[in-house]
């Protein structure tokens, strides 16, 4: 098994674990590299893929919905999140919800809005908002679709071995890993690294499996560091810092840049993406992340 897992994010559906690791693992490589450690070997770097998983089938109804036809509570509150978000990080080219934040919020044309909106922003370049809405769909039935749940986290989990060291998990795939790492998956992991995470989303944090408590979130037991890592233009990472909302038996979780003292378990880092702030290849080019991977697999 590989001693580094990825675990990519949301929008890959049509893709595949060969079409998919070339890059990924260059791009770890150039990374760890960056950083001033000896990068892994490419046969050691493995591709954890369950877009599949959201792949429509003929048999089950066609292609997914497009907005407005099956809009549930979770696509349009995530949505206006992202919207208000992604306002407020490019004001000139993203016009803000206005007074759609209010009683009008739950209504289909809120989702269109804010799908139009979302495609100005430097979050959606080259996404059209069909393409979005699949993405909000595909959050939303990770987290409420109980089937596609465990489909999904058994792929995963099939990747991570008991050489697995380190596993990095991004947008979407950051919110799998951690429910696969909290279920047992990789017992010899003691490094996770996530990038672009929607974990502190309350949307999101408040149905994790398993649930927190407390407004504090379960530590994936075998995890010894866990560096999350965001560009503060992400818009998918809408709670940027995860410090705090996780925490490690008996001690609390710090971000170690506050001055505590000992390093902490989880400590939170930016990085500037560029106009691509969501892209898992430049969050994986980038020497913080190279850095929290070489220096899981050197521990």
């Amino acid at each position: 098994m590989a001693s580094v897992v990825v675990v990519h994010g949301i929008g890959r559906q049509f893709s595949g674990p060969h079409l998919l690791r070339g890059p990924i693992t260059d791009a770890v490589r150039d990374g760890v590299g960056l950083a001033g450690t000896p990068a892994p070997e490419a046969g050691d770097i493995g591709v954890a893929f369950y877009g599949d998983v959201f792949r429509a089938q003929p048999d089950k109804g066609g292609p997914a919905h497009s907005p407005g036809e099956q809009d549930d509570d979770f696509e349009q509150q995530l949505a206006l999140l992202w919207w208000a978000k992604a306002a407020a990080l490019d004001p000139h080219d993203v016009q803000p919800p206005g007074n759609m934040a209010g009683a009008k919020a739950r209504t289909p044309k809120s989702v269109k809005a804010a799908l139009r909106a979302l495609s100005m922003s430097r979050f959606a370049t080259r996404l059209t908002e069909p393409l979005l809405f699949r993405l909000l769909g595909q959050v939303r039935d990770y987290l409420t679709d109980d089937a596609i749940g465990e489909q999904v986290r058994a792929k995963v989990g099939g990747e991570i071995g008991d050489d697995t060291e380190v596993v990095v998990g991004h947008s979407l795939g950051s919110v799998i890993a951690y429910e696969a790492l909290c279920a047992g998956a990789g017992p010899s992991v003691r490094t996770l690294v996530t990038l672009g995470s929607p974990l502190g989303i309350p949307l999101i944090f408040d149905r994790l499996t398993p649930r927190p408590r407390g407004g504090v979130g379960a530590w994936p037991s075998a995890v010894g560091q866990w560096t999350n890592i965001c560009d503060p233009y992400d818009v998918v990472a809408l709670q940027e810092r995860l410090t705090g909302l996780f925490r490690s038996g008996e001690t609390d979780v710090r971000d170690e840049s506050l001055g505590h003292g000992a390093a902490s378990s989880l400590k939170d880092r930016r990085v500037d993406n560029g106009w691509r702030a969501h892209d898992l290849i430049r969050y994986l080019t980038a020497r913080v992340t190279g850095r929290a991977i070489g220096e899981g697999l050197a521990s």
